[in-house]
């Protein structure tokens, strides 16, 4: 019979080889035979995200709105999850340029809407929305879309001995093409929202109703920023159920990633004011310069802050 030395002794070898095994990484293993895991853990269940719902709000409970166009200037710190990575990454992370690129053009769920220039501006009202038209063929409405994703160029057409190429009736020939931009060439964001008193809920509550992609206007001959440009306007409530589905950098803590429709639901971002609903439908540049412009964008500010706080003494 075995003794109980050599018994125990087994026991705990056997307890030694049951331990170690159990902290082998898993052979996740694919097509290719590849079994390296792509993290410290695995993830077995993807968390289906729902997009939070705005609460009802009706006329008669809003005591106070006031119309608010602000600007995110993607060259400050805190503004970096929004243009980071300017290239999408392995583990599916993308910039807010490339995920609205990809809700537009791929999957097709936004809508993109001009910024064509009227009498007061450029429009930012949803007038004017791309959509296709009667008799259009879905490749034109295709490069119509992408048109807005970049810039129109015609390359002259070559021979093969270097000349130009022209048709029968004499004309030269050019190659219709676009040039995109990337994500590294978004400069700021620019979003319209109401801010509204709710007396049902007795606080001041905002909406966001539109974002838009601003790019620096470049002269192509000379290279010269002559100034800045919106590439469109896309209404956001539409946009929430697309930015809900990409995760944002938490530099906090990597397992618990938030979406931007959470970033801008928790209003994580920097911005400044450049106008507020007028008479004049003014902005506040270049009505205002330099330190003038500043401080009249921290006005407006602290009007909403007292209004917000007086608003029971009207």
């Amino acid at each position: 019979m075995m003794s109980i030395y050599k018994l125990t002794r087994l026991l705990i070898l056997i307890l030694i080889w049951v331990l170690s095994s159990a902290q082998m990484p898993p052979k996740l293993g694919d097509s290719s035979g590849n079994s390296v895991l792509g993290g410290g853990h695995v993830q077995s269940d993807i968390p289906t995200k729902r997009v939070i719902q705005y609460s009802h709000l009706s006329n008669r409970d809003v005591l106070y709105s006031k119309r608010i166009w602000r600007t995110i200037d993607l060259r400050q710190k805190h503004n970096y999850p929004l243009f980071y990575p300017t290239e999408p990454t392995d583990d599916d992370r993308m910039s807010l340029f490339d995920v609205i690129k990809w809700g537009a053009l791929t999957e097709g769920s936004l809508t993109l809407y001009e910024p064509r220039l009227t009498s007061t501006g450029f429009d930012d009202q949803f007038r004017f929305p791309v959509i296709k038209d009667s008799g259009e063929s879905q490749e034109e409405f295709d490069f119509r879309k992408r048109l807005l994703f970049g810039e129109r160029l015609l390359i002259p057409v070559f021979n093969e001995d270097g000349t130009f190429k022209y048709d029968n009736e004499g004309n030269q020939l050019f190659m219709d093409t676009i040039e995109y931009y990337e994500s590294r060439d978004i400069v700021k964001y620019e979003i319209k929202e109401d801010w509204f008193f709710d007396k049902v809920k007795s606080v001041m509550d905002v909406r966001i109703i539109g974002i838009s992609p601003v790019v620096n206007y470049v002269d192509n001959t000379t290279g010269t920023v002559l100034g800045t440009k919106n590439l469109f306007w896309l209404y956001f409530p539409e946009c929430r159920y697309t930015f809900q589905n990409f995760s944002v950098n938490n530099p906090n803590n990597d397992a618990m990633p938030m979406s931007f429709d959470d970033l801008f639901w928790k209003r994580d971002f920097n911005s400044y004011i450049h106008k507020e609903s007028n008479v004049f439908d003014r902005t506040v540049d270049p009505t205002w310069m330099g330190v003038d412009a500043l401080l009249e964008s921290e006005r407006i500010k602290k009007d909403q802050f007292k209004m917000e706080h007086d608003l029971w003494n009207l």
